[in-house]
């Protein structure tokens, strides 16, 4: 026996009246009975003879239990099927096997899926009925769209929002959610998919108690759980004992083990007949769980639930790299924000950097999430968002000067440490201080509400019914009074990349206020050695281009013609497999070339100087046209331009390639047999914001396949597509961070307005300059 789970249980409570006083001591995985809706046979290992089995033989098999005992599979099952089950016996270990058998020797021949595994010195047969042998076929297409989505999933959020789709597509259940741990390991719904008719779960709370660590410990041993009627009567085994061992064997890994009557009270109190729950284990700890509910008894496959485990081991291969997608988007979010903060402070001066960190976006308070930021500077204060009152603020800054010695402080429970904490909690359960060098009572302050008070209860505020026969039952309402009352007075935690960030910010700070001649010295020697590694990396990347333009591309030209030559010569010599790789070669060689244009392009846009000139739009637009005029006809593509374009002073290579790249994707995303393009210069009321004595804008209109705005930011990144390679004729999907690219290095903006199946509007401005 696992020595974890010993750890938290306590055996001796063995068929003892089970209570909210001891159910954390509870001896969950020896419960000695099963869930009825299939049966259990329990061979001794050796000598593969039953020793155990369910109360409830005689139901499935017509035989009672006492006459299974020290019998074989014969009683059971026919010849044949005893031999494939015996098999598969002496290979067992705790993962399951499973095999589909008709009980010839029983009336009526049912037909069962038998889920065998070794465990504790027993050989585990569970018999589970189903209406015909052979399971419903795997259903490939849902399982690689499934995949597919969560491969692609971008943040931690969508990614359990897509597994709760999933999950619930597959069993049917009427809510499925996935419920996160904190470090406290209290929970809580972070992601649901349900009936439209039940009221949501997400945001609700429950403390680490409601789920003890006996069943913490069981949950990273067995990845799923299924209860399909949480109103059935426990089936004892026949005898409850092992006869071997003398005590109940371990049910760790079975399917069918009952579970806690606590827990079975505390679902029918939430409403929930039938229940499933997936595991899922990130670096052997239990990060969270999908679980599924339904208001009925519901009974879903063994293949069903196996599949669904797929999903949550899936998910947690996975998992850290979706956490890391966030925390690194979260850091850039960040870093961006200090540097803009940080051209502020300097703008500002040394005399005005409270202006530089306070009147211009973003703010002090924008650099990362928090509920409102003071600066306290010279016996004044300055607030932004939500913070304690000045005095309250000069109260707490009396207290950082006698009890703070470190340079940067923080707490999540302000209250924990200074009473007086609790008048301010309600703004300032958390607070980061920074103080500033050589400045007693100058302190840059970031503030965190309570954070009870930023969650909202999303279900139903009436108590369930918690009184039966006098003993108090748990309810879902209870769980979350009962995390309210763990986190009152606390902020949610500060994460490590905030208070770096807040000790950059006090550096920089103090610098602007401390400067010295020695100081500025040194920096205009780093920047020195700085601009000469700057120097000689531009050196590196011209030879990193003439490398790829001539070197790379040389040996890809190479290895594409010998394909082809090969294809034209031993294309009759191969089979249908060798010519199809050599095809692929040839394909590959094309991409990786495109690909390698494409940086190449994207490298010259970065580091080229503009070349401004009068350009003529029109006849820019023109000679553009006149290139694709071939395409156009191919595509049946008509191109409209609206009214008479300006003259500009601009590149005119880069604005023919600004064109040319958006009528090409006008017309490769479209698949209407009748294409139209329209060009022209946007009205002024469409855009009241923009100064037209400043800009001008365009536009590039098509009719095509359009865009959904969830994904109009990632378009314009490089090597982003939305399709696969083969799709819309392939490219690299550069074009769109190339025009980007141009268009910013005009002092231009580029964006689109679209939606899907209504075609797309790209937008672009260039500045009115004179010569």
């Amino acid at each position: 026996m696992d020595k974890q789970t010993l750890s938290y249980t306590d055996e001796s409570l063995l068929g003892k009246t089970i209570t909210l006083n001891n159910c954390d001591r509870e001896p969950i995985h020896i419960p000695g009975a099963i869930q009825p809706y299939g049966f259990l046979l329990c061979l001794d290992e050796y000598t593969q003879r039953i020793v155990q089995a369910s109360a409830n033989t005689e139901t499935y098999l017509g035989q009672p239990a006492e006459s299974l005992i020290g019998g074989g599979l014969d009683r059971v099952l026919a010849p044949d099927q005893q031999a494939k089950v015996e098999a598969l016996l002496g290979s067992l270990g705790t993962a399951p096997q499973l095999l589909g058998v008709r009980l010839d020797p029983v009336a009526g021949r049912p037909y069962f899926k038998i889920i065998m595994h070794r465990y504790d010195g027993v050989l585990w047969l569970e018999f589970e009925p189903v209406d015909h042998l052979e399971g419903a076929p795997l259903d490939l297409p849902f399982l690689n769209a499934a995949l597919g989505q969560m491969l692609a999933a971008g943040s931690v959020l969508e990614f359990c929002q897509h597994t709760v789709d999933q999950v619930r597509a597959l069993t049917g259940f009427d809510r499925v959610a996935i419920y996160r741990f904190a470090a406290d390991e209290s929970g809580e719904v972070i992601a649901e998919a349900k009936r439209d008719d039940l009221d949501p779960w997400l945001g609700i709370h429950y403390p680490a108690t409601d789920i003890p660590q006996q069943a913490r410990a069981m949950y990273l041993k067995n990845w799923l759980r299924f209860i399909p009627d949480a109103g059935y009567a426990p089936v004892p085994l026949v005898p409850v004992r092992n006869p071997v061992s003398s005590r109940p064997p371990d049910m760790t890994y079975a399917v069918l083990r009952s579970v806690s009557p606590i827990h079975l009270e505390y679902l029918r109190n939430m409403g929930s007949a039938a229940t499933m729950t997936i595991s899922l284990i990130q670096n052997g700890k239990l990060w969270g769980m999908v679980t599924c509910h339904h208001l009925s008894p519901r009974l879903v496959s063994y293949e069903l639930r196996d599949l669904c485990q797929f999903i949550g081991k899936t998910f947690s291969a996975l998992l850290a790299s979706k956490e890391q997608l966030d925390n690194t988007e979260y850091q850039l979010r960040i870093t961006e924000r200090q540097s803009e903060l940080f051209e502020h402070v300097t703008v500002s001066g040394q005399n005005n950097f409270v202006d530089g960190l306070c009147r211009y976006t973003p703010t002090l308070q924008d650099v990362f999430d928090c509920g409102g930021a003071a600066v306290c500077f010279n016996d004044e204060i300055v607030t932004l968002g939500t913070t304690p009152t000045p005095d309250q603020i000069r109260d707490l800054l009396v207290w950082l000067q006698v009890h703070v010695p470190e340079e940067v402080f923080s707490t999540s429970s302000y209250a924990a440490l200074n009473p007086a904490g609790l008048a301010i909690r309600a703004s300032a359960s958390g607070i980061i201080a920074a103080s500033l060098a050589d400045a007693p009572g100058n302190y840059l302050l970031w503030f965190r509400p309570e954070q009870v008070r930023t969650v909202t209860w999303a279900g139903q505020h009436e108590k369930n019914q918690t009184l039966v026969d006098g003993q108090v039952f748990l309810s879902p309402r209870q769980s979350f009074e009962a995390w309210k009352q763990l986190v009152e007075n606390t902020a949610a935690p500060w994460r490590p990349v905030e208070l770096e960030a807040a000790k950059e910010i006090r550096l920089r700070i103090s610098d602007i206020r401390l400067k010295v001649f020695n100081e500025l010295q040194s920096r205009a020697r780093s920047l020195t050695r700085l601009n000469a590694e700057l120097a000689r990396s531009n050196d590196d990347l011209d030879s990193f281009a003439y490398v790829a333009s001539h070197d790379l591309k040389e040996p890809l030209r190479g290895i594409h013609n010998y394909s082809l030559f090969l294809l034209e010569d031993y294309a009759d010599k191969l089979d249908e497999e060798g010519v199809h790789r050599l095809q692929t070669l040839v394909r590959l060689s094309q991409r990786m070339e495109s690909l390698i244009e494409s940086l190449l392009q994207l490298s010259r846009v970065g580091r080229a100087e503009l070349e401004l000139e009068e350009v003529n739009l029109n006849e820019v637009l023109e000679e553009v046209s006149e290139l694709l005029q071939l395409r156009f006809e191919e595509t049946q593509t008509q191109l409209i331009v609206r009214h008479k374009l300006p003259t500009i002073m601009a590149d005119r290579i880069r604005m023919q390639e600004v064109f040319s790249n958006l009528l090409s994707n006008a017309m490769k995303y479209n698949d209407r047999p009748e294409k139209v393009i329209r060009v022209g210069e946007a009205a002024i009321e469409l855009f009241p914001a923009i100064n037209r004595d400043e800009l001008y804008v365009f536009y590039v209109q098509d009719n095509g396949i359009g865009i959904d705005p969830r994904h109009q930011t990632n378009i314009f990144k490089l090597f982003k597509r939305l399709h696969t390679p083969d799709k819309y004729g392939g490219g690299t999907g550069a074009g769109l961070a190339i025009v980007k690219k141009m268009v910013e290095k005009h002092g231009g903006l580029l964006w689109v307005d679209s939606q899907p199946g209504q075609g797309a509007t790209f937008y672009f401005t260039i500045p009115k300059i004179s010569r």
